[in-house]
This record gives structure tokens, C-alpha cells and sequence, in this order.
């Protein structure tokens, strides 16, 4: 198997013969904005595929257009990643999924299966899944930006939730309200995972699986906290 760098070589000797004849390519021509935009749309393609280690010289050449240009629109690598984060990774997520989980109105059970579904079909698509676990692995901080950003709201949201569904107390440890979050959150998102990066070929349709997470979710959430663990402070340890 070769390896990314080999693989985005060839790709810059398959370039057409019109580029070599110095006509401009298509990107080149578009207003500011909608070139930034184009290239903002490409570089997420691009990334997810590549790795954020990719040289931009390689993004340049997939937008169809110079690295001068690519850096009139992002002044260095490091502004495009962030744009890339505002736009693709963060971006997606939206708003009004809070205010749906707290509306009370609908049974916690429903609010929690349509959540993630819509999160599931939104979020977790297989560039997003790739370029968050790149970033992982490159240590950008992507991941612990979003996760400190969203997901620990979305977390002590969720177990907020179960915990006046069920009529219980919630725990007094934030570390541990959010360790009860993760039951669910990882769950799905490790589902997306076997499914876009493992091609994990179960026949179980993803909404089953997703409401057997959430079913299991609820009965640990009243397993959990029904027996009181977690509902008063951890203990300071002692002196000496």
C-alpha cells in the first residue's frame, strides 16, 4: 500500500495538460468570498482523507489553485485548520438539539432516540469521524476544543435529563455526571465508527441500535443513581 505523501505525488503528476498550458483554473476566477468558501469545502474533503499533516501544496493543486492563493484566502495552515473546525466540525452542531432534550413535554426516551439519530445522521458522517480522529492523533486540538466546547454541555444535559425523569438526585461529582454521559455519547459515537471507519457489515438497522443504547442508558441511569452512589461530594483525603 503506498503511503499518503506517495499517493498525493502521483496525484500532482496526473495533473491535466490544460494546467500546464497556463490556463487559469476554474477556482481561480471566483469572487474572494466564494473562492474562500470553495477552498474552506475542498480542504475538508482534503484533510479527512489526507491527515492534517498533508501539505497545503496538495490542497492547492485538488481547489485548482496556486499556494499563493490558497494563503490569500487563510494566511498560514494553522487558520485554514481553524476555519475547518468552525465550519465542519463544530459548525454542524446545532443549537435547538438542547432545547429539544429539555422539552419535557415528550418522554425522555423519545427526545433522546430522535437526538441521536439526528446527531448520528448529521455529525458522525465518515469525513467528519476521519478528520476528528486525525486530529486526535496529530494532537491539534480539535477534539479537546469541541468536546470542552459541546459535548460536556451536551453530557451533563443528557444526564440532567434522566435524572428528573427518574425523580432522582443528581450526582454532586461533574467528573462522574459526565463518566454517565459517555455510557450513551460514546456509545453511538463508537457505533458511527464500526460503521464509517471499521465497515463493520452488521444488518442491524442504526435507529434499533441507537434505541438499544439509549434503553440500556436509562436503565443504568436508574440502576446508578437509585442506589445513591454518586450524589454526595468525594471525600477530601486526609493529611499525611
Amino acid at each position: 500500500m503506498k503511503a499518503k505523501s506517495d499517493l498525493l505525488a502521483a496525484k500532482r503528476q496526473e495533473a491535466p495538460t490544460r494546467l500546464k498550458q497556463g490556463k487559469r483554473r476554474p477556482t481561480a476566477r471566483l469572487p474572494a468570498a466564494e473562492r474562500r468558501a470553495q477552498i474552506l469545502e475542498k480542504a475538508f474533503e482534503f484533510f479527512s482523507e489526507n491527515g492534517l499533516t498533508a501539505q497545503t501544496r496538495g490542497l492547492a493543486e485538488a481547489c485548482g489553485v496556486s499556494q499563493r492563493l490558497l494563503y490569500s484566502a487563510f494566511p498560514n495552515k494553522a487558520a485554514l485548520i481553524n476555519a475547518v473546525y468552525d465550519a465542519n466540525i463544530a459548525g454542524p452542531f446545532k443549537a435547538i438539539w438542547f432545547v429539544h432534550l429539555r422539552d419535557r413535554s415528550k418522554p425522555l426516551e423519545q427526545r433522546l432516540r430522535e437526538f441521536y439519530q439526528e446527531y448520528y445522521d448529521t455529525i458522525l458522517t465518515r469525513k467528519w469521524l476521519r478528520l476528528f480522529l486525525y486530529a486526535s492523533l496529530a494532537e491539534v486540538e480539535m477534539a479537546p476544543t469541541y468536546i470542552a466546547a459541546i459535548i460536556r454541555t451536551l453530557l451533563e444535559t443528557v444526564v440532567h435529563e434522566a435524572a428528573g425523569d427518574a425523580h432522582l438526585v443528581m450526582p454532586a461529582d461533574r467528573a462522574l455526571i459526565q463518566e454517565l454521559g459517555w455510557t450513551l455519547h460514546g456509545n453511538v459515537s463508537h457505533l458511527a465508527i464500526r460503521r464509517h471507519i471499521y465497515h463493520d457489515a452488521t444488518t442491524l438497522e442504526v435507529d434499533r441500535v441507537i434505541a438499544l443504547h439509549v434503553a440500556a442508558f436509562l436503565a443504568g441511569i436508574r440502576s446508578i443513581l437509585g442506589t445513591g452512589e454518586g450524589t454526595a461530594p468525594p471525600k477530601a483525603k486526609a493529611a499525611g
